[in-house]
């Protein structure tokens, strides 16, 4: 049996975000899928809502559990969801788990700060996309620059997807998850408010901060992300191994 590598993008991205990951691990054989969200991508016509969010993941790591072993990875967004997908009251069947830029609860003033700046965005010409093109310009390398925006960018999408986050149980869901997991944030992440207590929450989990680098650790440091995602599949890989023997 060999490990899949499921993939679960951000807010207002899409499966693009992770053409790098994908490319890397094909290129070792191992399978990896990155999904769709509502609202996002290919699904840019559909409403976001969490129950079809959820079931997407699901859909995604039951399939690939089919074929063998899961590593799920989510970020930003994905990662918030993934890890209360993770920490469901009924065992999803993964292995491993990273969170990347995704530790901070989504609730209070910081939603609520973070709701009004995308709202304030929204009122700019072009949405603020030429703020966000000259920043990602200048902070993402030319391998990844355009990955983020290849599926096109989710604007219709965003405010009611912060919002649903809010909903989230994610300390209770900590709690539960029981498999190996990484906690992956960039040196300058916004969202690292509360690394600790989330890392603290599960059992073994590790944290991993990248020095120079912002949110977008996936696109920002692309090799460092794929290094990381090569010593989770090797723990799935050494472990199975070690219980087979």
């Amino acid at each position: 049996m060999v490990t899949h590598v499921v993939m679960v993008h951000g807010i207002r991205t899409s499966a693009t975000m992770w053409r790098s990951q994908v490319a890397h691990l094909n290129e070792r054989g191992i399978p990896a899928t990155a999904v769709d969200l509502p609202g996002h991508g290919t699904r840019m016509s559909e409403e976001f809502t969490l129950d079809e969010a959820f079931a997407t993941i699901d859909h995604a790591v039951r399939g690939a559990a089919e074929r063998g072993r899961v590593v799920l990875v989510g970020h930003s967004m994905g990662g918030l969801l993934s890890l209360a997908y993770a920490g469901r009251e009924d065992k999803p069947p993964i292995d491993a788990f990273i969170a990347a830029s995704c530790t901070a609860l989504p609730r209070g003033v910081g939603l609520a700060t973070y709701r009004a700046l995308a709202r304030g965005f929204d009122r700019l010409p072009r949405r603020g996309q030429g703020i966000a093109d000259w920043v990602l310009d200048r902070t993402l390398p030319s391998e990844t620059r355009l990955d983020f925006g290849a599926g096109g960018y989710a604007y219709d999408a965003q405010d009611v997807a912060l919002r649903s986050l809010s909903v989230l149980d994610l300390l209770a869901a900590l709690g539960r998850i029981d498999v190996p997991t990484w906690f992956i944030n960039g040196q300058y992440d916004q969202l690292r408010a509360n690394e600790r207590l989330f890392v603290g929450l599960v059992p073994g989990a590790e944290l991993i901060v990248v020095p120079r680098t912002s949110h977008l650790v996936t696109a920002m440091r692309p090799r460092v992300f794929n290094a990381l995602l090569g010593l989770a599949v090797a723990s799935v890989d050494v472990a199975a191994a070690e219980s087979a023997g």
